[in-house]
């Protein structure tokens, strides 16, 4: 029960980031609460491209832990693939990381408490 617990808010947060991460790629001027705060407003076009990428890696993830965690039915992770549970709890670990040492006071606030649910999360599916 605690593993799709963890699973259902792990991919519910990564919901909101990814929202978050499209507003981004569409222009809403939200720069300082990310990347450092080195582009506040607007990020320029290569930073939204970005933005997709990450969209695409956190999707990724989210799907990888709603498997690992039984909330697909019938897509649980088969024993080559369910290793990589291990790259959403490194990502989300880098996560952490970078947002307790970013020089944004905004992203900080905001997004190291964020990124350190889905550590959290991501590790209590990995483990059990």
């Amino acid at each position: 029960m605690l593993v799709q617990i963890c699973g259902a808010v792990f991919s519910f947060i990564v919901a909101i980031v990814i929202s978050f991460q499209i507003a981004l790629a569409l222009g809403m001027p939200w720069g300082s609460y990310t990347m450092g705060g080195k582009f506040p407003g607007k990020l320029p076009v290569f930073m939204r491209f970005i933005c997709l990428l990450q969209i695409g890696i956190l999707g990724g993830f989210a799907a990888l832990v709603m498997s690992q965690s039984g909330l697909i039915p019938g897509a649980e992770a088969p024993s080559v693939f369910s290793k990589w549970i291990w790259a959403a709890v490194a990502f989300s670990t880098v996560a952490v990381i970078l947002n307790l040492i970013t020089p944004s006071v905004q992203e900080r606030r905001i997004w190291a408490p964020v990124s350190g649910v889905l550590l959290i999360t991501s590790l209590v599916v990995a483990v059990l």
